[in-house]
């Protein structure tokens, strides 16, 4: 049973953060384009905690898990109702489905390994997931100013070899660059534009600050503010606002028997 009301089966209660959340989280075209390319030929695809249906493909038979009726609300009208099941509990066959996906969630999982080993027994074929390496790959600003946040996230987000074990068969793993414009907007996404991370309703998007204390909120917006408004900021970090994309951390895994 979910310790929250909404049915958020995680660490995160999506009931208290979710409202919001798609108009926030909106699919990158070009990192829709990854995972798309990632699913190959599959014609009916699953898609595990689902939330709000970033980057299920729309060309396919998708069928969505997603356990927090918060996020089953997020749902456009143009994606198919989510059913209300956990990772680790697919109601479904064994081989029921090409190809299966997870997007950014697996770090909410009570059990990740048994909810991978879920999808693996649930798609006959590719097993993909979208996530983020828990260690930072290049030093950038906004560890800097609040490394407690990468310190919530290291803890939350299981590292790519267990990941890969868990789902065993050929593994490949895929750096995906982020663009300076990205339209997904988890927190890491603002390298480029400091100032967006600056609004509650952009980090209300981002699971993580939910669990940083207040006074590390309070503090990360007062510094970062400040430097923005003294010309502090981008005297130090300025050199981020010309980069095309970076590399935060956002990895796409690639399963296959």
């Amino acid at each position: 049973m979910s310790r929250y009301d909404d049915g958020s089966a995680g660490d995160a209660d999506y009931g208290r953060i979710g409202q919001g959340y798609a108009a926030i989280r909106r699919p990158d075209p070009r990192i829709e384009d990854r995972v798309l390319l990632a699913l190959g030929d599959a014609e009916t695809v699953l898609n595990v905690g689902a939330g709000a249906g970033s980057y299920e493909p729309r060309d396919r038979r998708v069928t969505a898990v997603e356990p927090s009726a918060s996020m089953r609300a997020e749902r456009p009208a143009d994606r198919v109702p989510a059913i209300d099941a956990t990772a680790e509990a697919l109601p479904f066959p064994d081989d029921s489905f090409d190809a299966a996906m997870a997007s950014v969630t697996i770090h909410q999982w009570p059990d990740p390994e048994r909810g991978l080993h879920e999808m693996r027994r649930v798609a006959r074929d590719a097993v993909v997931i979208l996530t983020f390496d828990p260690v930072v790959p290049e030093p950038w600003w906004m560890p800097a100013y609040v490394p407690e946040l990468f310190e919530v996230e290291a803890h939350r987000m299981p590292a790519l070899d267990r990941i890969a074990a868990a789902l065993g068969g050929a593994v490949e793993i895929q750096i995906v660059p982020v663009p300076a414009d990205c339209t997904d907007g988890f927190g890491q996404a603002f390298f480029a534009r400091p100032e967006r991370t600056l609004d509650p309703t952009v980090r209300r998007a981002m699971s993580a600050w939910s669990f940083v204390a207040d006074d590390v909120v309070q503090r990360y917006v007062r510094e970062l503010g400040d430097d923005l408004a003294s010309g502090e900021w981008d005297r130090r970090w300025g050199s981020f606002r010309e980069l095309s994309e970076f590399d935060v951390g956002l990895r796409l895994i690639i399963a296959r028997p």
